[in-house]
Order: C-alpha cells, then sequence, then structure tokens
C-alpha cells in the first residue's frame, strides 16, 4: 500500500510525544502508536460533534474492535509535536474501517488501519450499523456541517439551551443556580446548536443594551465536543443576528479561560479584570 499523505484525512488530531512513551531506543515504544490512533479516534467522535457514549446508547449499540494493524515507515522522538490523521474507510453492514496515520510534519511515521464492528452491549453479537450514524459518518468526509444552529426566542429554545447551561455553569463551574436563569432570558434572542442526531450540544444568547450595543452571553458548549468548532458557529449565529437588527458593535464578559477564544474571534479586551458570578472576567468587544 502507498503511504498515506496528511491531504487524505479529515481529521487530524494533534498530540505530544511525553516522555513516558520513550523507550530504551530513544524513540517512542512501538505499542504507543495504538494509543495515539485511539486517542484520535476520540478526537474523530468529537469533530463531528458527536458525545460518544451518549450517541451510542441512544442507538443501543456499540463498537467493539475486532482488527487493528500498524506499519512502521519511522519513528517518533521526545517532544515531537505530531499529529494522527483518521479516514472512514469504508461502511459494511456490521462493520467499519478506519484508515489511520501519525505524521510529523509532512512525514508518514505510521500507518495503519482499524475495523471496528457495532454490536449489541449485552450480548456483543453484531447488529446493522444504524442508519444515522452511517449518515453522520458519510457527511463528516464529505466535508459537510455537523451541527445545525437555531436562533429564536427562550419560549421556542429554552427547554434545549437549559439543560446545556446547567452542566456548564452549575455543575462544571459551581455558579450559583438562581444566578444561571435571569429575567433577561425572556427578552433576549438565543441560539442553539444541534448536532446531526438532533442532541442541543451548545448555546448562548444575545441581549440588545441600547446606543446599537449588543450583548452576547451565557456561551455554554458540552464539555465532550468542545474543540470542535461548534462555539465559534454559536458565536457567528448570534453576531449575524446582531447585524440583521442593524447593531453596530458586541460586546461580552469573557471568563479569563476563554479570553483566547474570543481574541481568535476577533474581539479586542478593554478595561480591567473583574469578577462575575464569583469568576473572573474581561469586557471585550466586537466592532460589526
Amino acid at each position: 500500500m502507498p503511504t498515506p499523505t496528511r491531504s487524505e484525512f479529515r481529521h487530524l488530531e494533534p498530540l505530544r510525544v511525553r516522555w513516558a512513551e520513550i523507550d530504551a531506543q530513544k524513540i517512542v515504544f512501538n505499542a504507543h502508536y495504538l494509543m495515539y490512533v485511539d486517542t484520535a479516534i476520540a478526537g474523530y467522535w468529537r469533530a463531528m460533534a458527536m458525545p460518544y457514549f451518549e450517541t451510542l446508547e441512544a442507538l443501543g449499540g456499540d463498537l467493539y474492535v475486532k482488527k487493528a494493524t500498524l506499519e512502521y515507515h519511522g519513528s517518533a522522538r521526545y517532544d515531537d509535536r505530531i499529529d494522527v490523521g483518521v479516514r472512514l474507510q469504508r461502511i459494511g453492514n456490521s462493520s467499519m474501517s478506519f484508515s489511520t496515520c501519525v505524521f510529523r510534519g509532512d512525514e508518514a511515521l505510521v500507518s495503519g488501519e482499524l475495523l471496528y464492528v457495532y454490536a449489541d452491549p449485552a450480548t456483543q453479537t453484531s447488529r446493522p450499523v444504524p442508519q444515522p450514524l452511517r449518515s453522520t459518518l458519510e457527511a463528516f468526509e464529505a466535508g459537510e456541517p455537523m451541527v445545525e444552529v437555531t436562533v429564536g426566542r427562550w419560549g421556542e429554545l429554552g427547554a434545549a439551551a437549559r439543560p446545556i447551561r446547567q452542566e456548564v455553569f452549575v455543575h462544571e463551574q459551581k455558579i450559583p443556580a438562581h444566578l444561571e436563569h435571569d429575567g433577561a432570558d425572556d427578552a433576549a434572542l438565543h441560539a442553539v446548536a444541534r448536532n446531526r442526531f438532533g442532541l442541543p450540544v451548545a448555546t448562548g444568547r444575545l441581549l440588545q443594551i441600547g446606543h446599537g450595543v449588543a450583548k452576547i452571553g451565557r456561551m455554554a458548549v458540552l464539555p465532550l465536543v468542545r474543540g470542535s468548532g461548534v462555539g465559534r458557529q454559536v458565536l457567528e449565529a448570534l453576531m449575524q443576528a446582531a447585524r440583521e437588527r442593524g447593531d453596530r458593535e458586541v460586546m461580552l464578559h469573557a471568563q479569563l479561560t476563554a479570553v483566547p477564544f474570543y481574541r481568535r474571534a476577533g474581539f479586542l479586551e478593554r478595561g480591567e479584570v473583574f469578577e462575575e458570578a464569583g469568576v473572573a472576567h474581561r469586557e471585550m468587544r466586537h466592532p460589526l
């Protein structure tokens, strides 16, 4: 088989070689490449905005590895930055195979194949791959969007948005529940991103505060799909809604950990760090 190239892969998972992964030859121990591939497969599901456990449980099955093969072309070394490519190769009736390759830059180090069987978790007997899963995999490989963002009022979207906000703000960040929901929700425009299985995975809201300025807030993405670009799509949908109603600027209060995310979207900091709901924030603004 020809050595793969980076351009063949829809998904590339960035990793870095750790000290514990090298052997007496000062190169990555051969078995660790399977761990790299498995980590990249998890990133592949994330890139589809698909929480793996919840989705497979809802479909009534699970995926089991039938065969894993690796072919070694070169060696990664300590502290190398590597990218692990994952590409759907084929889907059969009850199986699916993925091509994988570990790259250092453009150099292919280790290529491989993973063969999975879709099966009943209780009996581990094979089942046909469900059509929603099949369609999502094929759409991802075709470069199609993995989420659909809907903008509307709280009465329409609140039932989908609220569990996400509860998970992120109340359970994860320990913000008091009575501070999470306020009267501004009824006046705001809300955005909810749903994946291809109809699961709400991210949300945010847009308030009009006067003088052509809108405020974006309550931005929340479920932990298992962070890094998939879903948050950026919600942000862009809210900014577009602000443009369409004639606002000239959007502002937001960014948690310090989220400042780099908003910088990449073109927002600039203004003023000093302040505390809101017990969390450090910076004000950030973006002209429309």
